[in-house]
């Protein structure tokens, strides 16, 4: 975390239930805009789900930009809540599968989306969704890894789990600046990876390298515009958040064997490619979906993170603040401007 930034929190949990609660709240005008404002709400704001949770944490994602700026394609009704990461105490469980007072983490799902999320003091959802918070980290270093470290991990699961290893080579890493990007690349490294760090903010190089990057490559580079259906290899592997012809670069220009994580579409949705890379080389593209991930292996990702993948960040890595300055720490990131986590405390 930026020592600018660093503040104190409760190292233990009261858990209360008030009449009312705090929460980022965005509503839709009759004229067609969206304002967001921090308020007072009651509880029947809330679904009537199985589990009740006191949020300590909520990390901040590109989704929850959009969410807050009336995307309808994240957001269908307001006013909402937005925050697809959270991190608390459960206050009550309906199924008894979670005891009141077990610190626990609730990620993606429909979380902030239209069912109402973590930048509030409380969130209301499924038993399902959540995964016991692991002994080995703390609340808010659960958020400073959030969805982005998740994500980064279910990748690197799966990769893993089709072959790829460190002996292969370097994996290359696009949108490398970003939350998911930057955890690729601390993940990887950790995991005994070298790793290519594309970017596009070559004054961003000593940030990825306090990271893990092992080298820096300009974007354009993961950009083929020859038209051939393969290049020389230049990476075992790689985590993409981008998208478009940097995904179909990326399976074009990768080692035998290896495997093309695809977790993002920042650079587009669409992408074309020959059966070249797959059936001549043996790449394999893999999807993550980060969201609907079975239970299980979401609790086994996370176990990862807080043992075998656990991360020691740069402070530079994450950023902390209160419910009252994420509608700033928003708008930065749908600028563009966002580096690293964002993590609010409730």
């Amino acid at each position: 975390m930026r020592g600018s930034d660093r503040r104190e929190y409760p190292k233990t949990h009261k858990m209360t239930t008030p009449n009312n609660y705090k929460a980022l709240v965005v509503r839709e005008t009759s004229a067609g805009k969206f304002e967001r404002n921090v308020e007072q709400v009651s509880f029947d704001f809330l679904p009537k789900n199985e589990v009740l949770i006191q949020v300590k944490f909520a990390g901040l994602n590109y989704k929850d930009a959009l969410s807050a700026s009336g995307h309808k394609g994240v957001t269908r009704q307001f006013p909402h809540t937005p925050g697809v990461d959270a991190a608390g105490i459960v206050v009550s469980d309906s199924t008894g599968q979670w005891k009141p007072g077990q610190e626990v983490i609730c990620t993606s799902h429909d979380l902030g989306m239209n069912t109402p999320g973590g930048f509030a003091e409380y969130i209301s959802v499924p038993a399902e969704w959540i995964v016991a918070l692991p002994t080995e980290i703390d609340l808010m270093t659960s958020m400073v890894l959030g969805t982005a470290a998740y994500t980064a991990g279910l990748a690197l699961w799966k990769m893993e789990r089709n072959g790829q290893s460190p002996e292969m080579g370097s994996v290359a890493v696009t949108g490398s600046t970003g939350g998911v990007g930057s955890m690729a690349i601390a993940l990887l490294h950790k995991a005994g990876y070298k790793v290519l760090a594309v970017t596009g903010k070559p004054k961003q190089a000593a940030y990825l390298k306090s990271l893990g990057a092992n080298e820096i490559i300009d974007r354009r580079e993961v950009d083929d515009q020859s038209g051939k259906p393969l290049l020389r290899p230049r990476w075992a592997g790689a985590i993409d958040n981008v998208g478009g012809n940097t995904l179909a670069t990326l399976l074009k220009g990768c080692g035998r064997n290896g495997n093309v994580a695809a977790i993002g579409l920042v650079g587009g949705s669409d992408f074309s490619t020959t059966v070249f890379p797959f059936i001549l080389n043996g790449v394999n593209l893999l999807g993550v979906d980060s969201a609907e991930t079975p239970s299980a292996i979401r609790q086994e990702v996370w176990n990862r993170l807080a043992s075998s993948w656990k991360l020691d960040l740069p402070e530079a890595s994450s950023t902390l603040c209160s419910l009252e300055e994420v509608t700033e720490r928003m708008d930065t990131l749908l600028n563009g401007d966002g580096l690293g986590r964002v993590v609010a405390v409730l």
